[in-house]
């Protein structure tokens, strides 16, 4: 999401095995101290485009002297990500990916989604993922403007507990990362506290609605 104060990204990782340490297998990674990505889907797919967003940062930082924009991040990636779509002999990337960036030029940080098919556009509020549509829904009533990271969290939180089925998917782990003020414009994970806190609101927000309902 793209709030008043900066950019915010949530993921909800399901736990494939009790047995996996928390924190394994991050679908959120950074690629640049200005920027970084969350993606949707296979989780190897994920990395290497991971590797090519972070090895086109490092170039054009040490060609131009500053900061990729956000919009060439989102251009590349697709690019990359086309081309595999192109030739007999590959297949297609299997993940969608959002990319959060600082844009040094505008002072702002922005959010571009990239599809498999390597098409990106930019978003104020995006969702990814096989529950992208009902996501997307509660993204639309959010007055995203007025929103604050802090609480742009806590509606992520709110979201992915709504569209998370107890019963048919796994337990999952709230991943979350932001570009703002409060870390200095720069791409870092959110404090597990406050990760904590977001999904205990969440959860009485839900419940509530429930009795509500």
């Amino acid at each position: 999401m793209e709030c008043k104060d900066g950019v915010i990204m949530g993921v909800e990782k399901l736990i494939q095995s009790k047995l996996l340490l928390e924190g394994s297998n991050k679908r959120i990674l950074t690629v640049d101290t200005h920027s970084g990505i969350s993606f949707s889907g296979y989780l190897a797919d994920g990395r290497p485009i991971a590797n090519v967003a972070q090895t086109e940062c490092e170039n054009y930082r040490n060609q131009y002297g500053i900061h990729m924009p956000p919009h060439l991040i989102a251009e590349r990636v697709g690019q990359y990500m086309h081309a595999y779509t192109c030739y007999g002999s590959y297949r297609p990337f299997g993940v969608s990916v959002m990319i959060a960036a600082f844009d040094e030029h505008n002072k702002q940080a922005r959010l571009h989604m990239v599809e498999p098919s390597g098409v990106n556009f930019r978003y104020k509020g995006c969702a990814i993922g096989k529950s992208r549509q009902a996501a997307k829904t509660e993204i639309e009533r959010l007055n995203l403007s007025n929103l604050t990271v802090r609480e742009g969290l806590k509606e992520i939180a709110r979201i992915i507990e709504i569209i998370h089925d107890d019963l048919k998917d796994k337990p999952y782990e709230f991943e979350a990362s932001w570009i703002c003020e409060e870390s200095n414009w720069k791409h870092t994970e959110v404090p597990r506290e406050l990760r904590t806190e977001a999904v205990e609101w969440a959860r009485q927000k839900v419940e509530e609605m429930e009795m509500d309902g």
